[in-house]
């Protein structure tokens, strides 16, 4: 899978086009490609989102590859194509985010790459650092509608059914729970009005939200739930 992620973008860089890359467990609520559009923007071969973390394991860059903007260019394609070509360093490091910084950090140093990390200070780019926050700030204010992020990525989650959960409190999740865990050909059989092409059916018009875990933000009070960490009190 961490190959896969490599291979899929160089193959899209070499054709000669700028592409936005992100993991699926991310929510649009603006489109992020007109944030790279803007002319300040313009002097950057590349963006990443911040991770939140710093670790030596993610230094000096703390990048999170599941979010990341490609302008195409001569750049580019060679630090794509390094990447690729390093293979063994992913097998080695067990982690597609820690060699692709570390061969970005070369080339900036190198070969002039123009990188540049959207802060976890900034509001437009919010991720887990921002939902792990002890204090809650960053999602108290998007609860209230004081920031409008363009994105939300759900990263820093043990697994996929926690981002699901997580996603349902956040008040952001629209699939029927009649599709979840389904191929496209069980949910074209088993669901009606769904077809070859045509999923709808499995879309909530609505969000689909429901409480899990007390001591994670919601976007209304949870505080019947148990805690997914022992002991923590509500968020709210």
């Amino acid at each position: 899978m961490m190959m896969a992620k490599v291979i899929c973008v160089q193959l899209v860089s070499m054709l000669g086009y700028d592409f936005l890359f992100q993991d699926v467990d991310i929510v649009w609520f603006k489109n992020p490609l007109e944030y790279f559009a803007l002319p300040a923007a313009k002097q950057f071969d590349v963006f990443f989102q911040d991770d939140g973390s710093r670790s030596v394991r993610y230094a000096p860059y703390s990048a999170n590859s599941g979010f990341y903007f490609i302008r195409h260019n001569d750049r580019t394609r060679h630090f794509l194509t390094s990447l690729l070509l390093s293979g063994d360093l992913i097998l080695k490091t067990d982690s597609h985010q820690q060699a692709l910084i570390a061969i970005m950090s070369e080339h900036v140093s190198l070969f002039g790459l123009k990188a540049k990390v959207l802060s976890r200070d900034e509001e437009e780019f919010p991720g887990g650092w921002h939902w792990n926050q002890h204090s809650g700030k960053y999602l108290r204010s998007f609860f209230q509608g004081d920031v409008q992020p363009y994105i939300f990525h759900m990263s820093w989650t043990k697994n996929k059914d926690n981002k699901l959960l997580y996603f349902r409190q956040m008040g952001e999740w629209f699939t029927k729970d009649m599709c979840i865990g389904k191929t496209q050909d069980n949910i074209v059989k088993e669901v009606a009005g769904a077809s070859v092409g045509d999923l709808s059916p499995c879309c909530a018009a609505q969000p689909l939200f429901s409480c899990h875990y007390r001591d994670k933000p919601s976007k209304t009070p949870c505080k019947d739930s148990p805690p997914i960490d022992k002991g923590r009190p509500s968020w709210w």
